[in-house]
């Protein structure tokens, strides 16, 4: 084989390579911005730890992460809690980004037992809320509202988180125990960001 037919063969192998590695680079693009709008929150009004009155409204304007979680969960919380406080102190300068976790067991978990859980979580700022409601309303809002089982609470309650867009439109679901689906939720955080600018 001459010079000038190899010169020729790896001239083309990195075409081929470029216009490869081009494609997948925009596929990956277009996945994140291509956030799917899978509904809109419905109206509802709980008190977060703080005992300030929260609700859909005061999500607007706002990237929201939200997980239903109990302060006696000797199961999944205490990893989704770790994954959580993560994202919390990795997002501190993102005063956009806001973390919800809704108590699943209300007659336990009183704004007194919130504040003090919040205080073991490292929470500074209203970046991170911890809200109450009763049960009722909790089991309401998790299936109509984020369309997320609510069955036999406080124990089976679901590890799912939701992304909440600005407009308090669910964008996506992410397992709050799993490290592959967090670091995809810190991208998907990212874009919601730059969409917002």
């Amino acid at each position: 084989m001459s010079g000038i037919t190899r010169l020729i063969i790896l001239v083309l192998v990195v075409i081929v390579l470029a216009v490869g590695a081009y494609v997948v680079i925009r596929q990956a693009e277009v996945s994140r911005s291509d956030l799917p709008a899978l509904a809109r929150l419905p109206e509802f009004e709980f008190v977060t730890h703080e005992g300030a009155r929260f609700g859909t409204e005061d999500m607007l304007g706002e990237i929201n992460v939200v997980d239903f979680i109990f302060t006696r969960c000797q199961g999944p919380c205490p990893i989704m809690g770790g994954h959580m406080s993560e994202l919390y102190e990795l997002f501190e300068d993102a005063n956009n980004v806001r973390f919800i976790s809704i108590t699943v067991d209300p007659e336990y978990d009183s704004l007194s037992v919130l504040r003090a859980y919040a205080d073991g979580m490292g929470v500074r700022d209203s970046r991170w809320l911890f809200l109450w409601a009763p049960i009722d309303s909790v089991v309401w809002l998790s299936e109509s509202g984020f369309m997320l089982a609510a069955e036999d609470l406080p124990g089976s309650h679901t590890t799912k988180w939701a992304l909440v867009d600005q407009n308090a439109t669910i964008r996506g679901y992410y397992g709050g125990t799993d490290l592959a689906s967090i670091e995809i939720l810190k991208t998907h955080i990212v874009q919601l960001v730059r969409d917002m600018r």
